[in-house]
């Protein structure tokens, strides 16, 4: 019994328990006691979603490929005084994931949610001009391996009765998203969307914690986009 859900860089994609709508956690603290486990979280949108879910009262383990990122993180969350540890993970090596579901139950007794940032985008320009390696690049840590970690996750999940999976993506699943270098083009960009200003690694970090929280038990398989009114159906 599970429900899920999906966050698009902009996006969110969510799977989730049942038994959380009837836990009774106060809303003050609507994770207390879960635990976390979020990839690519030393930065960016993933180091926003750690924080906001040990704010909301969840252990939470980091991830990172690099060692000195995963301590950087921890101490700044920890000095925060959150219940944060972490690891290294690199989601496309098995032993990595292996060891950031070992490192998650050693230290807090199981998993409750995972949230799958982790992912690549090596190249940028024309369609055609995309290589096999970067096609085997992408789906190997975009789809498999987030896969592959959800896989390791669920029988963990099941043990404590149910569990919450949040994918991470990018608006450009929808709409192709330009990049750019200089201040006009980013002024055009904020009127081309309805809040008229560009997102925050902190917009997309509430609405993973309620997706894992017992307020969305009845939420699931769906996506929810975080893109300030850009366009977001395909």
């Amino acid at each position: 019994m599970h429900k899920a859900g999906l966050l698009l860089g902009g996006c969110v994609w969510s799977w989730k328990s049942v038994r959380m709508a009837s836990s009774g956690v106060a809303r003050r603290n609507p994770l207390a006691n879960k635990v976390a486990l979020v990839t690519a979280s030393t930065e960016g949108i993933g180091l926003a979603i750690a924080r906001r879910l040990a704010q909301d009262g969840a252990h939470v383990v980091v991830s990172s490929r690099k060692q000195q990122n995963v301590d950087r993180a921890v101490a700044a969350l920890q000095g925060e005084g959150l219940s944060v540890m972490g690891t290294v993970c690199h989601v496309g090596k098995a032993e990595d994931r292996e060891r950031l579901v070992t490192t998650a139950v050693k230290l807090y007794g199981g998993i409750d949610i995972l949230v799958s940032n982790a992912a690549v985008n090596p190249f940028f320009g024309n369609l055609m001009d995309v290589t096999e390696e970067v096609w085997d690049k992408i789906l190997d840590i975009n789809v498999k391996a987030t896969a592959l970690m959800t896989k390791a996750v669920v029988p963990e999940m099941e043990k404590r009765g149910g569990g919450s999976v949040v994918i991470v993506a990018s608006i450009a699943a929808y709409t192709p998203f330009p990049l750019w270098m200089d201040k006009a083009r980013e002024e055009s960009l904020k009127e081309a969307l309805r809040i008229r200003r560009l997102g925050e690694p902190e917009d997309c970090a509430g609405i993973v914690s309620f997706l894992c929280s017992e307020d969305a038990s009845y939420i699931t398989g769906e996506t929810v986009t975080v893109a300030g009114g850009a366009p977001s159906r395909l």
